[in-house]
């Protein structure tokens, strides 16, 4: 038997925690290692102890702020990045796992964070049909080591 990558191992993680995620527009989740250790996931929905919004507005999501944006959703790299703060894990120096590429403002947390290393599955930009990554870019710009996932995702899970 072949051990698996880290990276495929954190990556397959991901994946599978977007599944928990209660958008009804696009499931993200996200892995956060140090030194080989998960420090933290997330995925992307609503805050704790507010409300779902794929039970509360079925049809339709979540109401849009005024630039077009989930009013309620917390991206699902900022939701580890904050639950591993949350719990007073240091974050600086960490890898970042995550089932699509950060936005900007995700991207600018990142890089404030200290994370060193973001690995993506799927492109935002794609994603929303614009013409790049912002958020690759400024990381890449600013130092941050940054790829799209290229390994083997092969234990069975199916992409979202």
């Amino acid at each position: 038997m072949t051990r698996p990558a880290f990276d495929d191992i954190y990556m397959e993680l991901a994946v599978n925690l977007a599944k928990r995620s209660h958008c009804i527009k696009r499931h993200v989740g996200a892995v956060l290692t140090k030194d080989t250790r998960i420090i933290s996931i997330g995925y992307n929905g609503p805050p704790s102890g507010t409300h779902n919004c794929d039970e509360e507005y079925p049809e339709v999501g979540c109401p849009r702020d005024s630039k077009g944006g989930c009013s309620l959703a917390i991206h699902a790299e900022q939701n580890a990045i904050l639950y591993a703060v949350k719990n007073h894990s240091s974050v600086e120096g960490a890898t970042l796992y995550v089932t699509l590429s950060p936005c900007l403002a995700c991207a600018r947390i990142i890089y404030s964070m200290g994370i060193q290393r973001v690995i993506y599955l799927n492109s935002y930009a794609a994603y929303k049909g614009i013409a790049s990554d912002e958020g690759v870019e400024f990381l890449l710009k600013f130092g941050v080591s940054t790829e799209k996932y290229q390994g083997n995702l092969d234990s069975g899970t199916h992409l979202i």
